[in-house]
């Protein structure tokens, strides 16, 4: 059994919580750097909010499922638990939602110039299509369970 699988388990046991609940174990970010960056600020409460470009073959994320943060090290962190989510266009993203993230100084301009450069080499480099304002983005809200 990995680690994961352990964490994951014991979580379980704790929080009598049916192990079928897990959606997902990831990583934040596009490297181990941002990994453990944002899921330290995950773990300290700060980060309950994230934002994706939506890709329409993949599932959105289901609201009362879980979640393993991993750290830079796809090593686990903490378990959270989906709240909220909703698919927009880039440009509707709110600024409450900017700082629900918990990232740089949390204002609205600091988050788009920081996302519109992810999102942009993404979109690019992953998704073969161009990242625009236009673009469809699933925001999502969490807490962090343990």
């Amino acid at each position: 059994m990995n680690s994961i699988n352990k964490f994951w388990l014991d979580f379980c046991q704790k929080h009598q919580v049916n192990p079928a609940a897990l959606e997902e174990a990831f990583a934040f970010g596009r490297n181990s750097t941002d990994a453990n960056a944002l899921s330290d600020l995950v773990d300290c409460g700060i980060k309950t909010a994230t934002t994706s470009v939506y890709n329409p073959n993949e599932d959105l994320p289901t609201v009362g499922m879980y979640a393993i943060v991993l750290d830079g090290n796809n090593q686990p962190v903490c378990v959270i638990q989906t709240k909220t989510v909703e698919v927009m266009p880039f440009k509707n993203v709110s600024a409450k939602h900017a700082y629900l993230e918990g990232e740089g100084d949390r204002s609205y301009e600091s988050w788009r110039k920081v996302h519109e450069k992810f999102f942009t080499w993404e979109c690019q480099e992953i998704l073969g299509r161009k990242f625009t304002d236009e673009t469809e983005v699933v925001c999502e809200t969490f807490a962090k369970v343990q």
